[in-house]
């Protein structure tokens, strides 16, 4: 016998299996009004209200739905009553300009918008058949229809769930097209490896529009995890929502860690206690984070920190590093340095490195392909295999990311990877963030340029910073300049825009390495 995966599978267990626990605490107060707590029996008819709105729209199956907000209750019950019904959800990233959401509205042919509150004014002009601004004033219209039947159903598992726009480091962004099977495959595998169970309670600090909270959202709902919901990162927040709602298990960039370190310290400060040592799981990704916040995490949190690889593209998930009872004897540098590494590949996922050091992977939840642009499909899969984009190695049985391949800094003919020496910045008491680029040199090709950000009350010199790396490093791979920032570019997910970082440094050169 074979059944079609489709989404469906985890909102009918949820409200078969958990329909009178609560699925989804919301914001007390979000603009348009919150949902306060709603159960998943109220989450499974809210989710076919939604799918029956948009029958009524005359909206029909493969259409695509866009939707435009932070972390909200809305926004996951969108996940399935669009995709589950039939249409393909396009997630976008409410921090984009109105331009820029506009294009990719129109890239994905959207005819719906769902917008959220907060966002009414700013994107009021962007060009949609039609526009529903959520909140208490149209939740009549999407969410509470009662006792309807959805006019579609999802048989093919190979059909759309969802068009997610990668950032991306140039140009315009690309639409990653996701299935119902990729989907499904990589909920299940990541809740597998990571063990979500019925008694987690999960904290939604992860962006749901990035690559739909990867994954994890479906995989929670199949196994009926309470889902508290954040809509802003503040460490402290953070710290205080794991000690009131019991939170187990949630997922973030390195810089949500740097965050939550950050408010940790302030309560040790003041005598004040940290919340749940030995209870949370914290799932990383994005971008490595330095070993020495791993440390900390552990040290200073109690708490288990477990790293993942995958991109956009791949569901997202790849690798998976959590620490085996093998290491339980480590000290805790050397676990957090082993910590640091990718991973693993998961469970179905086969990862190679080709001869030029790109990571190739291939799996059943890599992508079906770049929304109209066959061409670029074409570029990254070759032969049966996805490429990254990224630089790699093995240690041994564990990946390591080097670095972007395009980041990848040569000086005097010698290969330095960014991340190395970032991860020695990262062990300067004073610094909070750090990123190295290569800049044009006549002599070397390209040298070092470390751009850092100090924690507050601390200050360092370029002179002092060069000194930290060189006493830490092969000299080669240090820093020849530093600059002290403000504040250093990142994407909505954490990721550094190294890009944008090196553009002032490269302006009038046609090559951008040297």
């Amino acid at each position: 016998m074979i059944v079609p995966l489709t989404l469906s599978d985890f909102l009918d267990r949820a409200e078969q299996v958990y329909g009178d626990r609560i699925a989804v605490v919301d914001e007390l107060s979000p603009p348009g009004g919150g949902l306060g707590q709603i159960t998943y029996r109220q989450l499974a008819a809210m989710a076919r209200s939604l799918a029956a709105a948009l029958d009524d729209l005359g909206i029909g199956a493969g259409e695509r739905v866009a939707i435009v907000s932070p972390n909200a209750s809305r926004f996951l019950i969108s996940l399935f009553g669009v995709s589950v019904f039939g249409r393909v959800l396009v997630p976008i990233n409410f921090r984009l300009l109105a331009t820029e959401v506009a294009y990719i509205i129109e890239h994905s042919g959207a005819t719906v918008a769902l917008i959220d509150a907060d966002l009414e004014d700013a994107l009021a002009d962007i060009p949609i058949q039609h526009r529903f601004i959520l909140g208490h004033k149209t939740d009549a219209q999407l969410f509470l229809k009662e006792s309807v039947l959805p006019k579609f159903t999802v048989t093919d598992e190979n059909a759309a769930v969802s068009i997610n726009y990668t950032s991306g480091t140039t140009g315009r962004p690309k639409g990653v097209e996701l299935t119902h099977r990729g989907c499904w495959l990589n909920a299940v595998t990541f809740g597998w490896h990571t063990g979500v169970s019925d008694r987690d309670v999960y904290l939604h600090t992860l962006p749901t529009f990035h690559c739909n909270g990867w994954g994890m959202p479906y995989a929670l709902t199949g196994m009926g995890v309470r889902q508290v919901i954040l809509r802003k990162i503040d460490g402290e927040e953070i710290l205080r929502r794991i000690e009131t709602e019991g939170v187990t298990l949630f997922c973030a960039a390195p810089t949500v860690l740097s965050a939550v370190l950050e408010a940790a310290s302030q309560r040790v400060r003041l005598g004040q206690p940290l919340p749940r040592p030995n209870q949370v799981r914290l799932i990383v990704a994005g971008a490595a984070p330095p070993s020495k916040t791993i440390e900390r995490v552990h040290t200073e949190l109690h708490w288990e920190v477990i790293q993942i690889y995958g991109l956009t593209e791949t569901s997202p998930l790849l690798t998976i590093n959590r620490a085996p009872s093998e290491w339980d004897s480590l000290a805790p540098d050397e676990r957090a340095t082993r910590l640091s590494q990718a991973g693993t590949p998961a469970i179905g996922v086969r990862v190679r490195i080709d001869e030029q050091g790109e990571v190739m992977a291939r799996s059943n939840h890599v992508f079906t392909g770049y929304w109209e642009q066959p061409a670029e499909t074409d570029k990254a899969l070759s032969d049966g295999w996805f490429r990254t984009g990224d630089g790699g190695y093995w240690q041994d049985q564990y990946l390591v990311i080097a670095d972007r391949k395009k980041d990848v800094i040569i000086t005097g003919g010698e290969n330095v990877s960014s991340i190395e020496v970032e991860d020695c910045l990262f062990q300067h008491p004073a610094i909070i963030e750090a990123a190295v680029i290569g800049v044009p040199d006549d002599k070397w090709g390209e040298t070092i340029k470390a751009l850092v950000v100090c924690r507050p009350g601390h200050a360092l010199t370029s002179t002092e910073v060069i000194a930290f790396c060189r006493g830490r490093l092969t000299h080669f791979k240090c820093p020849t300049s530093v600059e002290i920032r403000d504040v250093l570019p990142r994407t909505a997910t954490g990721k550094m825009q190294k890009f944008r970082l090196r553009e002032p440094y490269w302006a009038g050169i046609a090559k951008r390495v040297n």
